[in-house]
């Protein structure tokens, strides 16, 4: 079956005011399937005026039918998207593997989770109160929780459906019209969630998808004078970009960016237990995870044992193309195994201790690497500070819990973290003392945690997405005092 095939709608147009049009420019992009290199669409090319007219289009349905919705009303429009996504969960998940590269299971993982959000936005939308506030006499002072207006999604290629879910998601539910640009590697699911969208009855306006490279479609969104907030998932250089534009514009900005999160290790940690954690975590997707985790942090006492076990793990690993569903799949772009295998020939071979292996007769145009673990390497190594956006990990000893709490915070970022020990007190100090949005004990990423707040300090971003927490950020909150004597 081919991917065309899992179309239902008109890859090549954007979805703006409730209708599917064509760039105003007539021009277009080539979409292409990181297992073998083939063209799977054309997407619109959208630039300035395709944005302008999304952005209007979501002004106008702040005026109109959708900003006159009850909350109950745009829950229940959020419930039937989940409802629908969960019909088209396989149609779902073809796309995101041939558009991504992923695995078929982690695709389909990645569409249920997307109904999942909508499920739970659905459910919370009329349940975001405002407080009285006791004052003077004379007084009846109260809180309520406005929509900013339009705001402004910019979403990345290596999680499409869940990124929209936990963003475009929480916007709409709190009643702010949206205007989505999804990266331009990766486009196919975010017109499917606007025909989804569409076809669950969400008014003209309250989502628009616009198409096209970032430094044209995205640049004009993210600097556009009627944005009113800004969400973006991605690289530390472009969030700082935006955050530059918003500053100019002084609307918020959430900003969900990289990672080297850690998971340490103790001695006194169930091992069989942590190992399909310690190397899921870090090649997940190809390793194309912000959240990925590239750093094990390993008690000494264990150092040897730990590493044999893991490199097991790696050597059991498959690589091949997204519809094969092995363990894992290509790199999103030539680009980014040129980045990914630019790491490894810095860090030489020497202290490689396992790769896994690409299956014969995998693609010659896919973009294959082959996951590899690194151990002995030093905290301050290039290949433990820096984001590697690859299936790479760096095993990394220490001797103490201080050792360990300084290695952990001695990089740039701060996104997710895990401890592994038995220790309750031990638990509880690591987890104060470690710098990061997320914390895990005896387990990694709880598997996905909708409910769960979701962001990161330092160079990992600020704001937060997932959970009641995303709704609050996509509010305003507004203060009334009434004087009645």
């Amino acid at each position: 079956m081919s991917v065309q095939d899992d179309l239902w709608f008109d890859a090549t147009k954007c979805f703006i005011g409730g209708t599917w049009v064509a760039p105003l420019g007539g021009e277009y992009l080539s979409l292409k399937n990181p297992s073998d290199g083939s063209e799977i669409a054309k997407i619109a090319r959208g630039k300035l005026g395709d944005v302008d007219a999304a952005v209007l289009a979501a002004k106008n349905a702040l005026t109109g039918e959708w900003g006159r919705m009850t909350a109950l009303e745009r829950g229940r429009i959020l419930t039937r998207i989940g409802q629908l996504v969960l019909e088209r969960v396989d149609e779902l998940a073809r796309l995101e593997a041939a558009d991504v590269g992923k695995p078929l299971k982690q695709a389909r993982a990645d569409a249920v989770a997307l109904a999942r959000y909508m499920e739970f936005y659905g459910g919370a939308a009329d349940k975001i109160h405002g407080h009285t506030i006791p004052y003077l006499d004379g007084y009846t002072v109260y809180t309520l929780r406005e929509p900013h207006g339009v705001t402004a999604h910019i979403v990345p290629w290596n999680y499409p459906m869940q990124i929209i879910g936990r963003s475009v998601g929480a916007a709409l539910t709190m009643g702010n019209a949206t205007v989505l640009k999804p990266a331009e590697e990766a486009c196919l699911t975010a017109l499917s969630f606007a025909k989804i969208a569409e076809e669950a009855g969400l008014p003209a306006g309250a989502l628009n998808v616009v198409t096209g490279l970032g430094e044209e479609a995205g640049a004009a969104l993210s600097s556009h004078p009627d944005i009113n907030h800004i969400s973006f998932t991605g690289s530390v250089g472009v969030g700082s970009l935006i955050q530059k534009a918003a500053a100019d514009a002084i609307v918020p900005v959430t900003l969900e960016l990289g990672g080297k999160s850690p998971q340490i290790v103790f001695d006194d940690a169930d091992l069989d237990a942590a190992i399909p954690f310690l190397v899921n975590a870090g090649v997940q997707n190809a390793g194309q995870t912000c959240s990925a985790s590239s750093r094990i942090l390993v008690q000494r006492s264990i150092y040897d044992k730990l590493t044999e076990m893991m490199a097991e793990r790696y050597r059991a690993m498959k690589v091949g193309p997204a519809m094969d569903d092995l363990d894992v799949g290509p790199l999103i772009s030539a680009r980014q195994k040129e980045i990914v295998e630019g790491f490894v020939r810095h860090a030489g071979p020497a202290r490689i201790v396992a790769q896994a292996t690409v299956i014969t007769g995998a693609p010659d145009g896919g973009h294959y690497f082959a996951p590899t673990l690194y151990a002995g390497i030093d905290p301050d190594d290039p290949l433990a500070q820096n984001e590697i956006f690859g299936p790479v990990q760096a095993i990394i000893p220490f001797d103490t819990e201080e050792d360990a709490v300084r290695i952990a915070n001695g990089t740039a970022y701060g996104l997710v973290a895990s401890i592994w020990t038995h220790d309750g007190a031990r638990q509880m100090r690591m987890a104060k003392a470690i710098r990061s949005g997320q914390i895990f004990i005896n387990n990694y990423g709880a598997g996905g945690g909708v409910e769960l707040p979701f962001g990161g300090v330092g160079k990992s971003g600020h704001g937060r997405e997932k959970g009641f927490e995303a709704l609050y950020g996509f509010s305003v909150l507004k203060t009334v005092a009434a004087h009645h004597g």
